[in-house]
């Protein structure tokens, strides 16, 4: 299954040197979520992802979002 949570979303166009989708995705790891960045080309933003074998720990923060 390629099924993930998107626990948040950023706009790729942030300013220069600034990584929020990558500091929250630390964050979140710190807490002990998988939790990584990936790029959504038709949306031109940044998510937060995990995947579906780290949905128990996050269930109801985020919405689910199926592989294309």
């Amino acid at each position: 299954m390629n099924d993930r949570v998107v626990l948040e979303r950023f706009p790729a166009g942030g300013p220069r040197g600034s990584w929020p989708a990558e500091d929250f995705a630390r964050a979140r790891r710190m807490e002990g979520q998988e939790a990584e960045v990936v790029m959504d080309l038709a949306s031109d933003a940044f998510l937060v992802i995990v995947r579906e074998t780290g949905v128990s720990t996050v269930t109801g923060l985020g919405e689910v979002v199926a592989a294309a």
